[in-house]
């Protein structure tokens, strides 16, 4: 029998932050107006974001389940704020420090999580820049995936000119390389049991 004193006790924010997350699978990325309609909604990137991140992690030495947790939340203000892109950016203010905090307020995540925001937002710490690295990197794996699909944005968008070298760790920047040399099929139709 599961004893709920071990812990803090469960309670009704718990529960509504829990849907709220399952919200974000709803929320499209910005970009897409640039796209194919059917790029990656928030839920995937965030998904994605966390493996790249503890892929890099690994070759930085870095800790592995601090990055996970801070690519878990990295993005999670934006099922109030929404997504914007580097064009809306330059236009639209939101205020995602506010929208963890209400998102958080109340749960058992609150305190370590809102932390880990905080500490991404800033990034000094070698985990919030990996984080940040593979939230930039996800953009480029889609990318090259649409481009094996026919949308061709990437040849007049040159990623390399200015993200690459905002990158902060070359674990990052030996992936970005490589995506722009890969096939995105490859995973599957070389696969051994085809």
């Amino acid at each position: 029998m599961f004893n709920m004193n071990h812990g803090p006790e469960l309670n009704k924010r718990d529960i509504e932050f829990l849907y709220e997350v399952g919200c974000l699978r709803f929320i499209p990325r910005a970009w897409r107006q640039f796209l194919l309609p059917n790029t990656a909604n928030l839920a995937e990137h965030t998904l994605r974001v966390m493996w790249t991140a503890a892929t890099i992690a690994k070759y930085e030495k870095a800790d592995t389940g601090k990055v996970i947790k801070m690519a878990l939340v990295h993005d999670a203000s934006e099922s109030r704020t929404g997504d914007a892109h580097y064009v809306s950016r330059v236009y639209t203010k939101r205020d995602e420090e506010a929208a963890i905090r209400d998102t958080l307020q109340g749960t058992a995540l609150s305190g370590e999580f809102f932390n880990l925001w905080e500490e991404y937002e800033k990034r000094e710490s070698i985990e919030a820049k990996i984080v940040k690295d593979a939230d930039n990197l996800d953009v480029d794996f889609e990318l090259q995936e649409q481009a094996a699909r026919g949308v061709k944005l990437r040849d007049n968008w040159n990623r390399k000119e200015f993200i690459y070298h905002q990158l902060y760790t070359e674990t990052a920047k030996k992936i970005f390389e490589m995506i722009y040399t890969s096939n995105p099929d490859d995973w599957h139709t070389k696969a051994k049991n085809q």
